[in-house]
């Protein structure tokens, strides 16, 4: 399974895990400028705008890179944080009734199943900080 479909797979994780606990998935890859935000959801008066890092291990063995989460380093907040100002300023008609959040969803999968079934999410609310 190549990168491009292995992280595919984990954002379809994260939206599923998103709505069931009573999200509704408004954008998927959006890009504002040249930056990607991986899922846009509204839900419970919140947008979330939520990055998600994708592994293949299981969540309670020590990775030498770290939490995946970690991979989203000062750079990638600082452009995660321009987006979702952008997002939020061409859209400000549509989204002045939501309170918005930067999440940070890990999904880590079984790299010894075919399918690479998901083990695990762990949703870090409010992660990324404006």
């Amino acid at each position: 399974m190549n990168n491009r479909f292995f992280g595919k797979l984990g954002e379809s994780s994260a939206a599923e895990y998103l709505e069931q606990n009573g999200f509704t998935i408004i954008g998927r890859n959006v890009y504002v400028g040249r930056c990607e935000i991986d899922i846009i959801a509204e839900g419970h008066g919140l947008l979330i705008f939520a990055e998600v890092k994708t592994r293949r291990q299981k969540p309670d063995i020590k990775n030498i890179y770290g939490r995946p989460a970690d991979a989203v380093n000062h750079s990638k907040r600082a452009h995660m944080t321009d987006a979702v100002k952008r997002y939020l300023y061409e859209n400000r008609e549509n989204v002045k009734d939501f309170q918005p959040r930067m999440d940070i969803i890990e999904v880590y999968c079984d790299p010894n199943s075919e399918d690479y079934r998901v083990l695990d999410i762990k949703h870090f609310p409010n992660a990324v900080h404006r």
